[in-house]
């Protein structure tokens, strides 16, 4: 299921522990806007501040069964805010650095070339990671942002979900973008909840799923 809207407001119509896993990228609150492609991206909807991010942990911790796990993206610039907020509730138990196969742009002479994004960890309870204990550093190639300025790899997504859940679970990515999430969860064979605000990433997204969902469908006939 998909929904267009703002994620806190559809989150508070949904049922207490009733989600196996949260995987979401939200907004950086840095007004992030790519300048690595010839077609310039608006900036993100919502990243210009983190005041909704309180009640955003607060629904999450709400809706997740007891015993689960949440992933969610951030950088540098505001992790100490995530942290803050996410450890009121949850135990958070590392940060995994994403290292992508290519840099990105910035300050070109000033700074170092960044190279990674992190993931914040954290449990709801305690879960144990499904096949055994892995690196925190996650290497997988960037996807060229050709359907959102942030969009993350699937193959990436889908590492995350196979070792957070269980096939036939409930995945809830709150802050949807263009749906990876919902792809890699399909992939998975778990079941899955997106909400997107932006009319365009919405539609990109429920285009991406109806067509994994029909592919899914063709295979299974031709069994």
């Amino acid at each position: 299921m998909i929904i267009r809207g703002d994620c806190i407001e559809e989150m508070k119509k949904m049922e207490n522990e009733s989600v196996d896993l949260i995987a979401s990228d939200p907004p950086y609150g840095m007004e992030f806007q790519s300048h690595r492609r010839k077609e310039i991206y608006n900036k993100i909807d919502n990243d210009n501040n983190l005041d909704w991010i309180k009640d955003f942990i607060k629904e999450s911790f709400r809706v997740l069964k007891d015993n689960t796990h949440i992933y969610l993206f951030c950088s540098f610039h505001n992790v100490n805010i995530f942290k803050q907020e996410i450890e009121r509730l949850f135990k958070i138990k590392n940060i995994l650095i994403w290292k992508k196969n290519n840099h990105g742009s910035g300050d070109l002479k000033g700074s170092y070339a960044p190279q990674y994004e992190m993931i914040i960890f954290a449990h709801k309870g305690r879960k144990e990671l499904n096949n055994g204990r892995q690196s925190d550093i996650l290497e997988f190639k960037k996807t060229g942002n050709k359907l959102h300025p942030t969009e993350k790899p699937v193959d990436l997504m889908k590492y995350i979900i196979e070792k957070s859940s269980n096939e036939g679970d409930i995945i809830l990515d709150p802050f949807m973008g263009s749906g990876t999430t919902g792809i890699a969860s399909l992939q998975s064979f778990r079941k899955f909840i997106g909400i997107e605000l932006n009319e365009e990433y919405f539609n990109i997204a429920k285009e991406r799923i109806i067509k994994i969902k029909l592919q899914s469908t063709l295979n299974t006939k031709n069994e």
